[in-house]
């Protein structure tokens, strides 16, 4: 293992076309000149414009999985992406904090597929603000702040306060402001413009985009920072092709 490049870990699911979960965030890490390892909450059917069928990984084994990496690694990040409740995310967080306090957590909160399969439901808040409270970072699109958070877009400025955890929330749904995003933290809001407003749309840009930030906050960048070089990141690998399938760069 290189001492000059840090490590991160996805826990993710495993998409055979390669546009999302661990293998499009393994090759993120890469190119961030970051060593990624992944492991598995779930194996896909699917294409990059269809999903047929989902099989879950037990989370003993998951969990298992962390704590041989954990024991053996030091690992900077860690990127999560679907999982199928709450509480299958708890044990996996629960499972990081206990081995490893000061690893830093993303959560791309995938509910939904982009052909519109749902992965996981909201019905415990108290259970979502606990869970939230041990993560770093969520990055949500519009239509998953909602599900989070009902009436958020509405009320913004009055949920900040409240978070139980950092947002970056994903202006690619944004009617007002195509392609900005907004970094909710404690104490500010930060608008993150757009450099080229006209992308192609890609199958697994959330993971892309979660998967940078990762990679970017392993180097000690700050949260901000992180977020601003990933969406450069995002949006050249957008705008690298005019397919569902991009193209990675060297960062």
């Amino acid at each position: 293992m290189s001492a000059n490049r840090p490590i991160a870990l996805s826990i993710a699911g495993f998409d055979p076309s390669g546009g999302a979960g661990v293998l499009a965030d393994v090759k993120t890490f890469e190119q961030h000149q970051v060593t990624g390892f992944g492991i598995l909450t779930a194996n896909t059917l699917q294409t990059e414009d269809r999903f047929i069928e989902i099989q879950w990984t037990d989370l003993s084994f998951v969990i298992s999985s962390i704590e041989t990496f954990f024991e053996r690694y030091k690992i900077s990040t860690v990127k999560i992406g679907i999982v199928p409740s709450l509480n299958y995310l708890n044990h996996i967080l629960s499972a990081i904090k206990r081995i490893s306090p000061s690893t830093l957590i993303v959560w791309d909160p995938v509910l939904k597929s982009s052909t519109q399969f749902e992965f996981m439901s909201i019905k415990d808040r108290l259970e979502l603000n606990q869970t939230l409270s041990k993560i770093d970072l969520i990055t949500p699109n519009y239509n998953e702040i909602e599900i989070l958070f009902p009436g958020f877009i509405i009320n913004q400025l009055e949920f900040q306060n409240k978070f139980p955890t950092n947002i970056l929330l994903k202006g690619g749904h944004n009617s007002s402001a195509t392609g900005t995003d907004r970094l909710f933290l404690k104490d500010e809001i930060i608008d993150l413009l757009p450099s080229d407003k006209k992308c192609f749309a890609k199958h697994g840009s959330g993971c892309v985009l979660s998967a940078a930030i990762a990679a970017n906050l392993a180097r000690n960048q700050s949260l901000e920072e992180a977020c601003r070089n990933a969406k450069n990141y995002i949006e050249k690998y957008l705008n690298s092709t005019p397919t569902l399938i991009g193209h990675h760069y060297v960062s």
